[in-house]
């Protein structure tokens, strides 16, 4: 039955006033506030380039960090908030400026500055210096007040949002002393004092994440809600096989459609400006493009995959003497394990707005992006322009998952929206993120391990086979592990295909097969794989303590009951993670199903509990997803999948009963969360097969058909 009367809860809200999709910019379109308050009675006094305290008592902090749904919106602001001592409740966020010299850190003391999200680091870069950059705040009012009051400043103290003076039972506001105060010089780092985390009201306590009410009753801004005056719509379409270059041979036909203001030809595809995205899509299903070959017309992914071999490849890494292990062990083991490509799979399609001012001498962007620098940098180069000629306005991501660090679909928008007059969103559609993606690289795995007569290890070899570059061996070090002889080797395969960095990087593939052999290698030699891993933990406190939490959280058994078993894995991404998972499996069908799941992590000082209970939830999930069901597949160069009726992920039902997580706190800084919770994944759910049928799992996806023929098998 149809009904006449249905309304998307978007277009609900946006009808009740829950939602503005109709918003104006700054540059090109001036109009758009820049959050300062409406009431000219209230001034705004700049502390630092972070932050600028109203005379009414509210605190604007600015944060680097793009809002995906993890919460680094919230957590970067709330840690400098803390060293502040700023009321919460009087906390307003606001994206930084896209300056990365002023607000940027590099991953390590040798790169430049960016503003990249990504690789769980936004929190773990950034703690130290908002703890600083707060404690100097603090400190700048205390001595304002302490100027005013005309007494000593280590006779005053702080509560949120006030200085007191208590012998003489005497308050001021921050925004009174931002009334008067002069900040044009913070005190030295090396004068003030960071709090005792015992004194800690916001770091490690559950508070309101500053996304969520937004994105609850619809008013959250994402790029696809712009809509400026007199925007354009554009579309592409991409090469079938990546890296093949088109030749569109109806193009006046193309040109002379309606609503049709420009085409576009592009090296990797043909674009359309139109009016309106029903006449963008017309013009785009009625082109006629002649593709040209490309390195990819000859992948297929299965075949290649198969036919990877460890030979040319290059040693990464040595410690101890792999090849003299090797000839004294009891026993030497080898096994090979592969795992298919895979999607991004993010809600929100990607796409951008671009508006290029009419002398081509200047430009605004509308975009979610984990990369906004790059962005600009990229929309700059596609112009012919100066960085600093680009206005970024950044907007909440529907997810990223290391995507939206790429920053292609913005200069596509912006190679489109110099040939017209005004602003062009372009929208992918999500058969062309799925066809033209840029995926986690297929891998194949070639792993060795000797052994001493009691079955310990003494040498293990590592050589990762795929595209990708380093993201084919990431994950791949054993430094948790006590093995005294280890090399890691790689083979890089270049099929021509795009592939990027994705949610754990090579942690999720290459911590499957590691994990999966040592459960293996226990088996073998009849241990309990908790065990066998716990021997080999020795030295490594830390990681001990995380094994043994998961043991104990989730009453471990390694003996199968009443048709489940359980599994473990033990992970490090930064982070330590180790994840037990509860299966059962139907021998007919080849379907797992994963009931429950417990993950123990020591992430570190927890910034916010809540939020980082979600994340590794978040990631367990998509984890099991990983696991069970989601893989790219690619024939003469084209992917065979082409949107969610064939790209599989873990439904609704599929999800485990429950999912427990529990924290090991060790006092260190805080580590990354957001990718933590899915290595473990796949090895736990491998252990935990291999208990309930006595077989291995070396393949990922663990979809039905490849669970039948490991039975048969």
């Amino acid at each position: 039955m149809k009904s006449s009367n249905t309304i998307s809860r978007r277009k609900f809200l946006t009808k009740s006033g829950g939602a503005t999709i109709v918003i104006s910019g700054l540059y090109l379109f001036p109009g758009c506030g820049d959050g300062s308050s409406e009431d000219s009675k209230i001034l705004e006094k700049e502390v630092s380039v972070w932050v600028r305290i109203l005379t009414n008592g509210e605190v604007i902090i600015y944060t680097p960090a793009a809002e995906m749904g993890q919460g680094s919106k919230t957590s970067i602001p709330l840690i400098l908030a803390e060293e502040m001592d700023a009321d919460w409740s009087k906390v307003r966020i606001l994206f930084s400026p896209v300056d990365a010299e002023t607000y940027g850190l590099g991953w390590s003391p040798d790169q430049p500055k960016h503003l990249t999200t990504a690789g769980s680091r936004s929190v773990k870069s950034y703690y130290q210096l908002m703890r600083e950059t707060g404690a100097q705040i603090r400190t700048a009012l205390l001595l304002q007040a302490a100027k005013k009051w005309q007494v000593a400043s280590d006779e005053l103290m702080t509560e949120p949002g006030m200085v007191l003076h208590k012998s003489s039972n005497r308050k001021m506001s921050y925004g009174e002393i931002a009334g008067f105060g002069d900040f044009d010089q913070l005190p030295d780092i090396s004068t003030v004092k960071l709090k005792d985390p015992k004194d800690f009201r916001l770091i490690g306590h559950t508070m309101p994440r500053h996304d969520i009410p937004s994105k609850t009753d619809g008013s959250a801004k994402f790029a696809m809600d712009v809509k400026l005056p007199g925007m354009l719509y554009g579309f592409i379409n991409r090469s079938p096989a990546h890296g093949s270059k088109p030749e569109l041979t109806n193009s006046k036909e193309i040109e002379a459609m309606e609503g049709i203001k420009a085409v576009v030809t592009l090296d990797h595809g043909v674009g359309v400006v139109a009016t309106s995205i029903e006449f963008g899509l017309k013009a785009r299903r009625h082109m006629q493009i002649k593709w040209g070959n490309t390195l990819s017309d000859s992948h297929n992914s299965d075949a290649d995959l198969d036919a990877y071999s460890t030979d040319g490849a290059q040693e990464i890494m040595q410690e101890g003497d792999v090849e003299a292990a090797l000839e004294k062990a009891e026993k030497v083991y080898e096994v090979a394990f592969t795992t298919k490509y895979a999607y991004h799979a993010h809600m929100e399609p990607l796409n951008a707005v671009v508006a290029v001012a009419p002398d081509k001498q200047s430009a605004e962007v509308w975009v979610g992006s984990q990369a906004p620098d790059r962005a600009q940098k990229e929309v700059a180069e596609t112009l012919g322009i100066a960085p600093e000629q680009v206005k970024m306005n950044l907007f909440y991501l529907g997810g990223g998952f290391g995507r939206r660090s790429m920053s292609d679909y913005v200069a596509e928008c912006a190679a489109l929206a110099v040939h017209v007059d005004g602003p062009v969103k372009l929208i992918w559609m999500r058969e062309d993120d799925i066809g033209y993606g840029a995926f986690r690289p297929q891998l194949k795995s070639f792993l060795k391990a000797a052994v001493d007569k009691k079955g310990h290890i003494i040498a293990w070899e590592h050589t990762a086979v795929g595209p990708g570059g380093n993201m084919a061996y990431r994950g791949a070090q054993m430094g948790h592990y006590d093995i005294p002889n280890v090399r890691l080797l790689h083979r890089e395969m270049d099929h021509g295909i795009r592939t990027k960095h994705f949610r754990s990087v090579g942690h999720g593939t290459n911590k499957f097969g590691i994990e999966t052999f040592i459960d293996q290698l226990a088996r073998t030699h009849g241990q309990d794989p908790y065990r066998y891993r716990w021997n080999m933990l020795q030295g490594n406190d830390r990681a001990m303590k995380v094994l043994e939490r998961a043991v104990k959280m989730s009453n471990w058994d390694p003996k199968p009951k009443e048709g489940k078993a359980m599994g473990i894995a033990f992970a490090d991404r930064d982070a330590y993670t180790c994840g037990v998972a509860q299966i059962s499996l139907n021998r007919e069908t080849g379907v797992i199903r994963v009931h429950r799941y417990w993950c123990a992590c020591d992430g570190g000082v927890i910034v916010q509990p809540e939020n980082a209970r979600r994340q590794i939830e978040g990631a367990a999930i998509m984890g099991i997803s990983l696991a069970l069901k989601e893989r790219i597949d690619i024939r003469s160069g084209k992917v065979v999948q082409t949107n969610y009726t064939d790209y599989n992920v873990l439904r609704m039902s599929e999800i485990p009963e429950s999912i427990e997580i529990d924290f090991v706190y060790s006092g260190v800084a805080p580590h990354g969360l957001g990718e933590t919770g899915v290595p473990a994944v796949a090895g736990a759910i491998a252990s935990a097969f291999a208990a309930l049928t006595g077989k291995h799992l070396y393949h990922l996806p663990f979809t039905p058909e490849r669970v039948l023929e490991v039975l048969k098998g």
